[in-house]
């Protein structure tokens, strides 16, 4: 038997740090490519390299605007961080809830606007990151961001790592 079949047998111990890592890096893709398309794009709002150095002016503050490409790299590397910690948190309630695996859609779907509520009502206050307020607009595209790129990726990549050990 391949280590692959191996690891992924039914009998196998799920690795939680493997299935965080997992779901967060898809999350963390789905969600800056979506937020890439949709306000870089679609509506013309921020350019990419300000976009990324607003996840930094979460940390500096506006001085992540006047550091180039540099800030924006951590902006980066912070946006992947944060879906790492979120993936991970989903991934540890899923072991000790098994209803969040079994009922994926739906804790995906609610885990999407816990995390646009965290963050929209908890960390960005507490932040160095100016913002305006929240319109009825943005409230709706986050939300839907959220809930298909980070709440149900997550969902799904942690459901899948525990296939068949219910």
């Amino acid at each position: 038997m391949s280590h692959f079949a191996a690891a992924n047998s039914p009998s196998a111990p799920v690795s939680t740090t493997r299935a965080a890592l997992r779901a967060g890096l898809l999350a963390g893709t789905l969600d800056i490519s979506a937020a890439l398309l949709v306000f870089s794009g679609l509506l013309q709002k921020l350019g990419p390299q300000t976009l990324l150095q607003s996840v930094a002016s979460g940390a500096l503050g506006k001085a992540a605007y006047a550091g180039g490409w540099a800030t924006a790299l951590l902006g980066l590397g912070l946006h992947y961080l944060i879906a790492l910690l979120w993936a991970a948190l989903y991934v540890a309630a899923a072991r000790a809830w098994p209803a969040l695996r079994r009922q994926w859609v739906l804790g995906g779907v609610l885990y999407g606007v816990v995390v646009w509520a965290v963050m929209n009502l908890v960390v960005l206050p507490l932040s160095r990151a100016g913002r305006g307020p929240l319109t009825l607009q943005g409230i709706v595209i986050n939300l839907v961001i959220l809930i298909l790129m980070v709440g149900l990726p997550i969902a799904w990549t942690t459901r899948r790592a525990y296939a068949g050990r219910e």
